[in-house]
């Protein structure tokens, strides 16, 4: 499993996949485990470029979490994973995220 910014406590990796099992029941449509694991590796795999901090990979996985929920058209998930590979730096993820809620908003 990737290590974003050397996360040697495995509490930050249990709480956030816990959390998006959370979500996701929230969202009514609860995932089992093996499901909110493979989002969370996407995400891990999606920000292996950066040294993300816990909250930048959380919303990560957050944002493919509702992706994923929502039954997103495939080209949206695309773009999104394509422009999180194109960020330099945890900022970068950041000023996307805080984007899509904008957009989201209008």
């Amino acid at each position: 499993m990737s290590n974003p910014r050397n996360l040697e406590d495995s509490d930050f990796h249990s709480s956030i996949q816990e959390n998006l099992k959370e979500l996701s029941a929230q969202l009514g449509t609860p995932l089992d485990e093996a499901s909110v694991k493979q989002i969370y590796q996407n995400a891990c795999d999606l920000l292996s470029h950066v040294s993300p901090s816990p909250l930048t990979l959380a919303r990560v996985a957050g944002t493919l979490l509702v992706y994923r929920v929502k039954e997103t058209e495939p080209q949206e998930i695309e773009w999104f994973n394509t422009q999180i590979k194109q960020c330099v730096d945890e900022e970068e993820v950041e000023e996307l995220i805080e984007s899509l809620s904008r957009i989201d908003s209008l």
